[in-house]
């Protein structure tokens, strides 16, 4: 299950191995939307520009938009057996998305029209994306151990993590425009931007275990 978008008085999630779309309530209530393909796989979700929806559909290779209503459409990715994963709203109002086995990054309107745009390392296995505050986005490659950055309008530059095998997952971008991103080797790391130049700090991840009464 992948979960939630927005500061929303109902968070939206994805069931992947029922593919549903479930939404609950702050006070707990449950609905869930059935989507028409059983072995469609959600993965992840966010809310776009339009006010509905969009989520990624691992194993059906679409991209879906569902309404408030609960009415789902959704968008064939042009490069087959794409596998998309991460997905989020863009700065320029459409959707951004990664095909994790087709090595590109999709965008697609919010009136369904689709581009792609190949990302320069080979096997970079993309996982997660996060607008940026310069009218760009970040995501990881945890295939490559790098960092990526895309306009708008397409162009790619690729960051290397100083720490070997760090396999990046999830990313966010905070107010200061500064780029976060967790690590499968127990980190958390910043990509800090200062004066328009790029510069990383990590910071050592905190575990914490609960006692045992």
């Amino acid at each position: 299950m992948r979960g939630s978008v927005g500061k929303l008085k109902r968070k939206r999630y994805t069931e992947m191995n029922s593919s549903r779309i479930g939404i609950i309530s702050r006070t707990g209530e449950i609905t869930e939307f059935a989507l028409p393909d059983r072995k469609a796989f959600p993965s992840f979700i966010t809310l776009g520009s339009d006010g509905a929806l969009w989520f990624s559909e691992n194993q059906s290779n679409k991209i879906g938009r569902m309404t408030k209503s609960g009415e789902v459409t959704e968008y064939s990715i042009p490069t087959p057996n794409a596998s998309p994963v991460g997905i989020t709203s863009g700065p320029d109002d459409a959707l951004w998305y990664f095909q994790i086995n087709a090595n590109k990054i999709g965008k697609v309107t919010t009136s369904g029209e689709m581009s792609e745009f190949a990302i320069p390392t080979p096997n970079a296995r993309p996982h997660a994306i996060a607008s940026g505050n310069n009218g760009d986005l970040w995501f990881t490659e945890w295939g490559a151990n790098q960092i990526g950055r895309i306009t708008t309008q397409g162009a790619i530059t690729e960051y290397e993590i100083p720490i070997k095998q760090a396999e990046p997952h999830d990313i966010a971008v905070c107010p200061e425009g500064h780029v976060w991103f967790a690590e499968e080797c127990n980190q958390i790391a910043r990509l800090m931007i200062v004066s328009k130049s790029l510069k990383f700090q990590l910071k050592k991840l905190l575990i914490y275990t609960k006692k045992r009464v």
